[in-house]
């Protein structure tokens, strides 16, 4: 049985088949990881694309990291509802962004083949909608309905969760929600705080919650040996357990520190994509948006 945004998993280990009837719910099966990543090298990276003329961020530099391990480790993509395991049929990011009338959030979709300066770019044009042109969200387009009549948010919210757990939800109702992702990610830097671990949402398919922190300056060795004083950025990552075990995720941030370490090999597209057993070449492409 497949879903609107995904289609079920059925070539894996046995265990994977028990796991989540052990761990019924998403805080159950919580894994958290701590990375640190040298912050100086995102910032020559990010000055020298802007002396190019490209405005990137930091932020996108991430995601781009991010989507090109995923290009090669799809579990990555996978997410578990009502005790079932399903690949997603689409690679999605969802991330909060500052408006004038506070904040919203915002989901971009991305090929598994994009580039950084893709990546980055389809990230600007999504915040510029929002921010300049004062787009609303799909999400806020729905908030703003259920909130209208009294009663109807806590009966519609009800309703959204059970048929998405027991059936499937139209892929307009997954494409607006923002709980509906391959990743969460926040950047908390922008607040001037420390990096956490966010909770996964138990509504909706986010498998994966990143949340980036304050830089701060610590004392490292250099390749000559002498010690000197560089920024590092922590992520807080929490992971869903059920989805890939603790060495699959463990080869995948090792990959993802690679690529932090130095982003210029980002700048070219992946040689080939590796897809999930269970997605079959028939099937249609992802879904990008």
């Amino acid at each position: 049985m497949h879903r609107a945004d995904g289609y079920r998993v059925k070539t894996y280990a046995p265990i994977y088949t028990i796991i989540p009837y052990i761990m019924e719910k998403r805080y159950d099966a919580s894994n958290c990881i701590s990375e640190e990543i040298d912050y100086e090298i995102l910032k020559d990276y990010t000055r020298e694309c802007r002396k190019k003329g490209i405005a990137m961020n930091h932020m996108a530099v991430i995601i781009a990291a991010y989507l090109r391990v995923v290009s090669q480790n799809p579990y990555l993509n996978r997410f578990v509802v009502n005790k079932r395991i399903y690949s997603r049929n689409h690679f999605c990011v969802t991330f909060v962004t500052l408006t004038q009338n506070g904040s919203t959030t915002i989901k971009v979709y991305f090929n598994l083949d994009d580039d950084i300066f893709t990546v980055n770019e389809k990230i600007n044009n999504a915040v510029e909608g929002v921010k300049e042109r004062g787009e609303s969200t799909s999400m806020d387009w729905i908030a703003n309905i259920l909130l209208k009549i009294p009663g109807l948010l806590s009966v519609g919210v009800g309703i959204l969760k059970f048929i998405d757990k027991h059936f499937w939800l139209p892929f307009a109702i997954c494409d607006a929600s923002p709980f509906h992702t391959s990743l969460f990610i926040t950047n908390l830097a922008s607040i001037r705080t420390e990096a956490i671990f966010h909770h996964i949402y138990e509504f909706g398919t986010t498998g994966i919650f990143c949340a980036m922190g304050l830089p701060k300056n610590r004392v490292v060795r250099n390749s000559e040996g002498e010690f000197e004083e560089r920024k590092f950025m922590k992520l807080g990552i929490v992971t869903d357990e059920r989805i890939a075990d603790d060495h699959y995720y463990g080869k995948c941030f090792r990959e993802f520190n690679k690529y932090l370490k130095n982003p210029s090999i980002l700048e070219k597209k992946p040689g080939s994509v590796v897809y999930d057993k269970d997605i079959k070449k028939s099937d249609p492409e992802f879904i990008v948006k």
